[in-house]
């Protein structure tokens, strides 16, 4: 049997597992086991456990379960209340304020925790509810939350960011540095949108609404500077939390992991003063959340080590990039069919399992087109963000559909539909105009 056969079958067989509801890393470690068992010297099963553990002996991993601590952490307390509450105190004033201060809080939390559905049961769970009560329609609320929760994956520190880091053998920094811009830009955008899509839905909403409806809608809140200024005390120090991490790893203070280490370990003291998390049953709770999350990942880390062994050996990879590589498609092209093809994985599969499968395949193609590897770390998170998003599996519609369960399915789809437009037709600016990934490490890169 051919290099083709043997990579159709085992692509097939992960497939069929994964799509069986086998966890993601034991569906990739049985086929891994299956190929091996059928395709290779039987002498290297005996190898399994050193080549597992030699892939994962690597030191910058360990930023995964500090950063998973990190977030853990905030997301056990109250941050979420206070990151909306001072949004909202401070934007109430512009049109759609309420949908933007939403935007905004889903970029901080995200920001703090990582977590893209922890940003939206967090910060939806008292969203939603609110913007209903203001007139907004079930589906622009349940879609910028699903959207807004996205940003966790973009906006640095981003665990996604990690693993692709680890499987490009790129610069963790860097591609943090990379997302801050992108991340920005795109919750920019979605506030724009949220702003235009209210005032158009107010105004339809108006013709039908009946005078007391109205006048329910239309009472204006007003806030004092001392009641915005009162915001603060708890949402400056997590602000200078993720500011101090972030200037330690760009100003190359210390390595991922030890930025991450301080981190999570501010995280914890910050907890524990500004929200009384310092009882043992609240730390366990916080540690034992952290410690799940983190076995799960590096357990699928580990999988895909041996995966990814596995595709090398029988030369799977190198021949599927070198076949890439010889349909001699313009760069353009190939971008528009890597990007389909993330689009498709999206739909079934979630963001680790696809970036663990498919970074040393189409990696070296995009390379070899004169891609930056961060650049496309940029552009490949945001396909991972479409997938979160989209049927049949979009792990944060699900997350909606928890938390506002009078919101039917089909709304918050629609809901969510232009927000798709706008990240799709984002991957073709980032395209178009390189620079706005590439400024900030370049500038803080430089050789």
């Amino acid at each position: 049997m051919g290099v083709t056969e043997i990579g159709l079958l085992y692509t097939a067989l992960t497939l069929l597992l994964l799509f069986s509801g086998m966890p993601i890393a034991f569906a990739l470690g049985s086929s891994a086991v299956v190929v091996m068992y059928f395709f290779m010297p039987h002498n290297n099963i005996g190898f399994i456990p050193e080549t597992v553990f030699g892939e994962l002996d690597n030191f910058t991993l360990l930023t995964i379960p500090l950063f998973i601590l990190m977030g853990a952490a905030i997301g056990k307390t109250r941050a979420a209340v206070d990151l909306y509450e001072a949004a909202y105190r401070w934007l109430y004033r512009m049109p759609g304020s309420l949908g933007v201060a939403n935007v905004v809080g889903c970029t901080i939390f995200a920001a703090l925790c990582g977590s893209s559905p922890a940003t939206c049961a967090a910060i939806g769970g008292m969203g939603i509810p609110e913007m209903r009560k203001r007139g907004y329609t079930g589906a622009l609320a349940s879609g910028l939350i699903a959207a807004g929760g996205t940003l966790g994956i973009l906006i640095p520190p981003s665990i996604t960011l990690i693993i692709y880091g680890v499987m490009a053998e790129q610069s963790i920094g860097k591609l943090f540095i990379a997302g801050v811009i992108p991340g920005l830009l795109l919750a920019l955008l979605f506030a724009i949108y949220v702003v235009f899509q209210y005032i158009r839905d107010r105004h339809a909403w108006m013709k039908t609404a009946t005078p007391a409806e109205i006048e329910a809608v239309s009472q204006k809140e007003h806030f004092t500077w001392t009641e915005k200024m009162a915001t603060l005390p708890r949402l400056l120090p997590f602000m200078v939390l993720i500011g101090a991490v972030m200037v330690a790893m760009y100003g190359g203070f210390g390595t991922p992991s030890e930025v991450a280490g301080v981190g999570a370990f501010g995280s914890m003291l910050l907890v524990a003063a500004l929200y009384g998390c310092y009882k043992w049953n609240d730390v366990k709770h916080i540690l034992l959340g952290a410690a799940r999350e983190s076995s799960m990942i590096m357990m699928i880390i580990a999988m895909s080590f041996l995966f990814t062994y596995v595709m090398s050996y029988l030369r799977i990879s190198q021949s599927m990039a070198e076949w890439l590589v010889a349909l001699h498609l313009s760069k353009w092209v190939l971008l528009f069919w890597v990007n389909v093809l993330l689009l498709v994985l999206g739909f079934f599969l979630p963001p680790v399992a696809i970036i663990l499968m498919i970074t040393p395949v189409i990696l070296p193609p995009m390379i070899a087109a004169g891609f930056d590897p961060v650049w496309f770390g940029i552009v490949l998170t945001i396909n991972m963000e479409l997938g979160l998003i989209t049927p049949p599996v979009g792990l944060n519609l699900f997350v909606i559909n928890g938390i506002a369960p009078d919101i039917k399915f089909g709304e918050i789809l629609r809901g969510v539909m232009p927000f798709i437009v706008i990240m799709i037709l984002y991957i073709v600016l980032l395209a178009v105009f390189p620079d706005i990934v590439m400024w900030l490490p370049n500038t803080f890169y430089t050789n």
